[in-house]
């Protein structure tokens, strides 16, 4: 089903939960990316849904149970710097490449404790799983 509706802006109920709960740029971004990849990869929906998120990652990242908008664009992890066969682990939308106050600042803003003795990696890994458990939290209730 497209993600982009006839006034050429995201269809709201089509879109991952974080996304619905994202600004309309966000939105727009994942819709017509999906939209484009479906045409181009014979309607396989899940290669469209990992290029929609591709797309997404290089200017947004995910914070608590939504997406804000990066400070500076492109890839977000390793794994996106590599691409499609990249061994990489993926970062979940966290900016892994961010740098480390960046990523600290974002740790203070969901409430992580013990971020100031964190190192970088810890800083990313503790950022996913606080956006686990924000987008969990939200999806309940």
């Amino acid at each position: 089903m497209p993600k982009t509706g006839k006034n050429d802006h995201a269809r709201k109920d089509e879109l991952p939960s974080t996304l619905q709960r994202s600004e309309q740029k966000a939105q727009d971004t994942f819709a017509k990316t999906y939209d484009s990849a479906m045409e181009s990869y014979d309607n396989d929906a899940s290669r469209a849904a990992r290029t929609a998120f591709a797309s997404l990652k290089h200017s947004y990242e995910k914070v608590g149970d939504h997406w804000e908008p990066k400070d500076e664009r492109g890839p977000s992890d390793a794994h996106a710097v590599e691409g499609v066969d990249s061994t990489s682990p993926t970062a979940g939308g966290v900016d892994a490449n961010a740098s480390k106050g960046h990523l600290y600042e974002r740790a203070q803003q969901l409430g992580i404790k013990g971020r100031s003795k964190m190192s970088k990696d810890e800083l990313v890994n503790a950022l996913q799983k606080a956006n686990d458990a924000a987008t969990r939290r939200a999806r309940e209730g």
